[in-house]
């Protein structure tokens, strides 16, 4: 539970909540100012265009890429019970990514490879090395496109987790696939993080859901967490939209989707949470793996591992734009290098949730920030408004 407490900067980011939403940015939004175990939450507006439920603190939203930390988390939990190894192929649990082969380019056929130079670890999976992921492009251009398109794979776009096959069968269609780059190569975005999904699973002999409300979610008191928002809690979550030239248009999936149980529990984009829950998250990293009540769910070298930045330069540098200058990406996390433009001081981490989320934990401050909306990122003018909140608690 969330101790509640004022904050100097919440009557400014109240102020700011409240222009964004009378400028129809979006219908509501919702603000988390954390400052140790403390935190005061600012809602403003409605949950959707239809209807007039107000925006609440305990909003349910689909939290979309912030879901990487919680996956990340419970892949070092089992790294910590013996179950996994960083350094060890991942083949004996994901043979369909035994001996892979590599397209020879990137644009070329998906016949013209080359074997890969070394097997896939799990340290490949966790930093987004493994070789796989999204490409910014066309089918036309890319073939490999074209082939993940046809297969429908999640984790290569949008969150849609409303698809009709399991972990073992996304599993089937990955490996049917050649990859992109070579393991350790190259950081290739969100589609690792489905694949330790399918590892978690397959480890520790528990759904994916089960694993994490087990071992993170029930420990932590984060009861609103899930991969769906359960009946008698859908009057709580929140709309999604996409900003379009003639206004905010439902985002289709949202329609039906994470209503349900979800027959591929997707480890990249699946949950929805609210900000009390992702709090106590945050909270559980900065205290460096110990609960509010002192129970220890991970190791402090887990949770140093998981939050600093294991990419090189050039790593980095190919992973623009969704890395943004300046940041480095550790485990489901972003890592801040050096300090932005917005005040956020270098060794923050966090990352954003594509449907219009965003989180920032500052070990420095002992600090959390959480951003909650219903637009989701399609440019800049979309980002700008969590950089306004971030900019106005940094400010002194």
């Amino acid at each position: 539970m969330v101790q509640a407490k004022a904050t100097e900067k919440a009557p400014e980011v109240r102020a700011l909540l409240e222009r964004r939403v009378g400028s129809g940015f979006a219908p509501g939004m919702v603000a988390l100012i954390g400052e140790g175990d403390s935190a005061e939450i600012v809602a403003v507006g409605a949950q959707a265009l239809e209807g007039n439920a107000p925006m609440r603190p305990d909003t349910l939203f689909r939290i979309a890429s912030m879901t990487k930390a919680v996956t990340a988390a419970a892949g070092l939990m089992l790294v910590e019970d013996g179950k996994l190894s960083l350094d060890t192929p991942v083949d004996a649990l994901l043979p369909e990514l035994a001996d892979p082969w590599v397209l020879r380019r990137l644009d070329g056929p998906l016949n013209d490879t080359v074997p890969a130079n070394r097997p896939i670890t799990l340290d490949d999976v966790l930093t987004f090395r493994l070789g796989t992921g999204i490409v910014f492009g066309s089918p036309d251009q890319y073939p490999i496109l074209a082939a993940i398109a046809e297969r429908r794979l999640a984790g290569f776009g949008p969150p849609l987790p409303d698809e009709d096959y399991g972990p073992d069968e996304w599993m089937r269609r990955l490996g049917e696939l050649p990859l992109m780059a070579q393991p350790g190569d190259r950081w290739l975005y969100t589609a690792g993080s489905n694949v330790l999904g399918v590892l978690i699973a397959r480890a520790s002999g528990l759904s994916l859901p089960e694993f994490f409300r087990t071992r993170i979610f029930k420990p932590l008191g984060m009861g609103d967490t899930a991969f769906f928002a359960s009946p008698e809690k859908q009057t709580r979550l929140a709309e999604t939209y996409n900003p379009t030239p003639q206004g905010l248009a439902r985002y289709t999936a949202s329609t039906t989707a994470w209503k349900t149980p979800p027959k591929f529990p997707a480890g990249d984009a699946g949950l929805v949470s609210t900000a009390p829950d992702f709090f106590a998250f945050s909270r559980f990293l900065l205290r460096r793996g110990l609960t509010q009540d002192g129970l220890r769910l991970l190791s402090e070298a887990s949770i140093k591992a998981m939050t600093r930045d294991h990419l090189t330069a050039e790593q980095r540098a190919g992973g623009e734009p969704i890395l943004s200058s300046g940041q480095g990406w550790g485990y489901g996390v972003g890592v801040t290098r050096r300090p932005t433009e917005d005040g956020v001081p270098a060794g923050a981490y966090g990352w954003l949730g594509g449907l219009g989320t965003s989180w920032i934990a500052d070990p420095a401050n002992d600090r959390t920030i959480i951003v909650l909306t219903q637009r989701a990122f399609t440019g800049p003018q979309d980002f700008a408004a969590h950089a306004e909140v971030w900019r106005t608690v940094y400010e002194r």
